[in-house]
């Protein structure tokens, strides 16, 4: 009897430990409420890109020439950006007008504002970042 309610008190045991264990799939693990895909994003705002969400963490590079200068290179926009996927997170740099790819998912920056100009050096807080998936983009090209 006693070898009974042990074995009993182990399954038990076992049962619930295995259940504590279970993995069950999660949503992105994001801070805030993201946005809808395609509204420009101030820093730190997620957005939600298809199934996954976008964050703009810093510009790592604004070298895009003024629009109120001739340059002879047009420059480029890079954007530090976490990306949250359901059970992983990324973090790329990402390009104004090209593609990342993680996970088997692609993401686009396909806007970055405002534009640059001769006058005024653009304040982290002014800037706004469009993200889109990025999907369509590779299979039609």
């Amino acid at each position: 009897m006693t070898t009974t309610r042990t074995a009993l008190a182990a399954l038990a045991l076992a049962s619930s430990t295995l259940a504590a264990c279970v993995v069950v799939p999660d949503a992105p693990n994001v801070i805030g409420t993201p946005w809808n895909e395609g509204t420009p994003v101030p820093l730190g705002q997620p957005v939600k890109v298809a199934d996954i969400v976008v964050t703009p963490i810093r510009v790592v590079e604004d070298s895009r020439c003024p629009i109120n200068a001739r340059c002879v290179w047009a420059g480029r926009l890079v954007v530090e950006t976490r990306i949250d996927g359901a059970g992983w997170r990324d973090t790329a740099n990402i390009t104004l007008g090209e593609t990342y790819g993680t996970h088997e998912k692609v993401v686009r920056l396909i806007a970055g504002e405002p534009n640059k100009t001769t006058q005024e050096e653009i304040k982290p807080d002014q800037y706004r970042f469009t993200y889109e998936d990025g999907a369509w983009y590779v299979e039609n090209q």
